[in-house]
This record gives structure tokens, C-alpha cells and sequence, in this order.
């Protein structure tokens, strides 16, 4: 019998970590994950309850930035594949204090590769963003696009993203690069616009709409998200960068009045509040070149949105208690540092 092929996936408790966790399950039979999560805010190890019984599946509480931890997991996982979600990834909360933001999206992304560097891996996957490249008026960014981070936020992710790309450039490490849009569905925590619009809207509270609204979002589904990250995974070339665009772009306003039609809410909730810092007015992705990969989403916007809103309509008690403020010290208690649950 083959070996089972071994996946670390860094930040999985997180929105699109744990969907692609739930994806792998779902596809492979014959896998094992190692999900590191430092259990910030954002991170939800509840996202995976489903697999707390599944001997293949690993969660282990600590931070990229520890080297030992990390170490370790190679050592005693030998794993094939590392996908980088982990991150800290709110524009406003950069923009307060960018400490973290330099800390885990730059020195966190070299000591995985360093660890990379001593252990060996078949392919390291590092999950980049849109907004490394800035905003556009018109037309699409391609991967050849010069990146132009506006916020701290942005400008911590293009330095992981340029630092990866080092790695494999300087020490020919198995480096893959994904640039995605903004993602919604399931599981993401409700800070985030799509979220925070349908729960807020659900509780009858305001929602707070920056600006006159027209700044456009290109909308990917976190499940098209997740197969194309495990089809650049598998296809991709390395050293190479890969755009991962949604195909859906709409303005701010356009999305909170759908997500008010589909609660069944007035838009009288619409609160505009003041803009921004430094907000970048749109974003846009050519994703040509995975797509002549053989790539292509498998799910049309309407239909992901509506399936999105109903998941949260259907689970509040999954994030009512993300929004009372209840989950960090029940769960600080519950996974002390280095905690590992198989």
C-alpha cells in the first residue's frame, strides 16, 4: 500500500483553511492533515468538528512563527505538501496597529520555508491575495502585474508572496503562489463584509456601508477557491504565480442590498459610514493562466450567495458567540499552547 500523502495546512482553524481541509477529507480517501493554528480571533476549531474522530486528521495549537513547533511537525509528520493560509488578514485592523500583520504574513512565511529548506517538501503552496497588487480602474491585473500594496495589511502579504518566490528562485524550493479574490461562504468570521452584513441584518442591526458604496469586489466562492488551490497544487508550475479571480464583481452597494433581499430585510438597515483609510477602490483578476490549466469554478454567484446566506441564517449558534465575544477565553482555555488533538 502507497504511502499516504501528508498535507500541513498552516491556519487551517480559519475561514478558507477549514474549508479546504473539509474539501481534502471529501476528495482523497488515503490523506493525513496537520492543521497549525494559533487560534487567533478568526481561528474556530469548532470550523472542524466533524473530524475531531478521524485518526487522519491533526490539529496542533501554535504559531508559524516558532520555529520548534514547526520543526517538529516535519520531523515527526514528514509532510508532502504545505499550503500556507495562516495570516492575519483585516485591512482595518492593520491600519490600527500593523505589528502582527508584519510579524506572522512575513517572518511566519520564513520560517516555514526555512523549515522547508531543511526538511524537503513535493510542493509549498503560499496563499497570496488580490490586493497585493493594489487597486485598478480598468482591466484586469495579470501575474506579470507590478504589486502595489496600499494598506499594511496588503503590504505584509506582497513581502510573504515576494519572500516565497525568493525561496524558490534562490534555493529552488518547490514554491507555488495564489493570488485570490475576496472569498465568501461558510465558516468566515463575521467581521468581514459579507458576514457581518447577513448576521447584522438577521439581529435587525445597522449595517455600516463605507462610503457611497461603489467601491467594487471581485466575489469568489470559498469551495471554487479551494479546487483551484488544490488544482494549482497538483497542475501548477513552480515558481510560478497563479491568479485565482471569483468572476463576480459588484459594488459594495450592489451586495449589501442583495444580502438584505435575501434575508428579507429593508434597506433602511444601510448605515454609510466614513471610508476608509486609504481604500482602494477596486480589484480586478485575469485568471487566464490557471484556467488554460484546465481549471474553471464549478459554482455560478447567485446560487453560492444564496447557499452562503442561508448557512448563516441556519447557524447562529455558530457565530453568535463570535460576535458576543465569548469564543476567545472558553477556547484559550480549552487548547493551551501546543495542544494537539488527533
Amino acid at each position: 500500500m502507497s504511502k499516504k500523502k501528508v498535507y500541513v495546512v498552516t491556519g487551517g482553524a480559519g475561514f478558507i483553511g477549514s474549508n479546504y481541509i473539509h474539501f481534502l477529507f471529501e476528495k482523497y480517501g488515503q490523506i493525513k492533515v496537520i492543521n497549525l493554528d494559533k487560534l487567533t480571533y478568526a481561528g474556530n476549531p469548532e470550523n472542524l468538528s466533524s473530524l475531531k474522530n478521524n485518526p487522519d486528521y491533526v490539529f496542533i495549537k501554535g504559531d508559524i512563527c516558532d520555529s520548534k513547533i514547526v520543526n517538529q511537525i516535519f520531523e515527526e509528520y514528514k509532510p508532502d505538501y504545505l499550503i500556507n493560509f495562516a495570516a492575519e488578514s483585516h485591512v482595518d485592523r492593520s491600519i490600527g496597529d500593523a505589528e502582527d500583520f508584519i510579524r506572522t504574513d512575513m517572518y511566519g512565511v520564513y520560517v516555514l520555508l526555512e523549515a522547508t529548506r531543511k526538511y524537503g517538501l513535493e510542493r509549498f503552496i503560499q496563499i497570496s491575495t488580490d490586493e497585493v497588487y493594489g487597486s485598478i480602474e480598468s482591466g484586469s491585473f495579470t501575474e506579470e502585474s507590478p504589486l502595489k500594496p496600499g494598506n499594511p495589511y496588503s503590504a505584509s502579504k506582497s513581502g510573504g508572496d515576494r519572500l516565497a518566490y525568493s525561496y524558490f528562485n534562490t534555493y529552488q524550493l518547490p514554491v507555488i503562489i495564489t493570488r485570490a479574490s475576496n472569498n465568501y461562504g461558510p465558516y468566515q468570521y463575521p467581521e468581514k463584509l459579507i458576514p457581518l452584513f447577513v448576521t447584522n441584518a438577521m439581529e435587525n442591526k445597522p449595517l455600516p456601508l463605507y462610503g457611497d458604496g461603489k467601491n467594487v469586489r471581485d466575489w469568489l466562492y470559498v469551495k471554487d477557491h479551494c479546487t483551484a488551490i488544490e488544482y494549482a497544487l497538483k497542475n501548477g508550475k513552480l515558481g510560478e504565480v497563479y491568479n485565482i479571480a471569483g468572476g463576480s464583481e459588484m459594488e459594495n452597494i450592489e451586495i449589501t442590498k442583495l444580502i438584505l433581499q435575501l434575508t428579507g430585510k429593508k434597506e433602511s438597515l444601510i448605515k454609510p459610514v466614513a471610508d476608509r483609510i486609504g481604500h482602494d477602490w477596486r480589484y480586478s483578476l485575469d485568471e487566464s493562466k490557471l484556467k488554460s490549466l484546465g481549471w474553471n469554478q464549478e459554482h455560478r454567484f447567485i446560487d453560492a450567495i444564496k447557499e452562503t446566506v442561508g448557512w448563516y441564517m441556519k447557524n447562529e449558534d455558530w457565530w453568535k458567540p463570535l460576535k458576543s465575544g465569548e469564543y476567545l477565553d472558553y477556547y484559550k482555555k480549552q487548547y493551551p499552547e501546543g495542544t494537539s488533538l488527533a
